[in-house]
């Protein structure tokens, strides 16, 4: 199926590995030209390599930490330099810390909240109005399960990414008649480094194997798995893409079935 995404200018972040990843490989198989995005390091380099070689398209990759202030503008400036017109921004990072609840750290919400609301939300503003302009535009956001059923111990993810959604959805009906559409995506439980770290903490404290972990994780996914990222991949491109120009303002979950409340 033709995506109408041939030549379209992409901004992935966390592209380095894992979901973000996963969508920039997406991407790149339908065509787009790709700006990666991540703190930098060989892992970025690696893949905007691979991807370069596997899918024959442009690939240019920023380095910047999304809990610098500095970094939307740093990154908005790079990718316009790269790509020239940025008609799709996937909007994704890596967690926080997790933490009882009720032991929260005020300079830690500070730093999550510039990583997961106030960097991305920086970011889109300064990326939508050419989008607006030329009529047509995708963000699409990658956050969680948890701002519909939150989870223990992921506070600041949970409070942080639901401030984001919020966000997303009001500026959702005000940029749909210009032709931008803006929507996300609530990844369960998907087979990355982070979900694995997760796991060998919970094995820790629970003093059994991040294996054993896993199995029991399992056991209460319908789908009976963990997800592999590719399969939020090929959602994420869909949202991107030409057909699905009617869909905004949603959320959906890419979780094995794993969500039992009502959207």
């Amino acid at each position: 199926m033709d995506l109408g995404l041939y030549g379209r200018g992409a901004l992935v972040g966390g592209a380095s590995a894992g979901l973000g990843r996963a969508c920039a490989e997406r991407l790149a198989s339908e065509g787009c030209r790709l700006a990666l995005w991540s703190r930098g390091g060989e892992a970025l380099d690696r893949a905007a390599e691979q991807i370069r070689d596997t899918h024959k398209v442009e690939v240019t990759t920023i380095a910047a930490d999304a809990t610098d202030p500095a970094a939307a503008a740093q990154v908005a400036t790079a990718a316009r330099r790269a790509l020239g017109r940025v008609e799709i921004v996937v909007l994704n990072a890596g967690g926080p810390p997790t933490v009882e609840s009720t032991k929260t750290d005020p300079n830690v919400w500070r730093r999550s909240f510039q990583l997961l609301a106030i960097t991305p939300i920086e970011l889109t503003t300064l990326l939508l109005p050419p989008m607006r302009t030329h009529g047509w535009g995708r963000v699409v956001s990658i956050l969680s399960s948890g701002v519909r059923q939150p989870i223990p111990e992921l506070s600041y993810s949970n409070a942080c990414r639901s401030a984001l959604m919020a966000w997303l959805k009001t500026i959702s009906v005000e940029v749909m008649a210009d032709g931008v559409t803006v929507n996300g995506v609530l990844p369960g439980r998907l087979d990355t480094e982070r979900v694995a770290t997760l796991d060998r903490m919970k094995a820790e404290r629970m003093g059994t194997t991040a294996e054993g972990v896993r199995a029991v994780m399992e056991r209460g996914i319908p789908a009976g798995r963990y997800g592999h990222p590719d399969e939020l991949g090929a959602y994420v491109a869909w949202l991107c893409s030409d057909r699905a120009r009617y869909q905004t303002g949603t959320f959906v979950s890419i979780d094995g079935g794993s969500m039992t409340t009502l959207p």
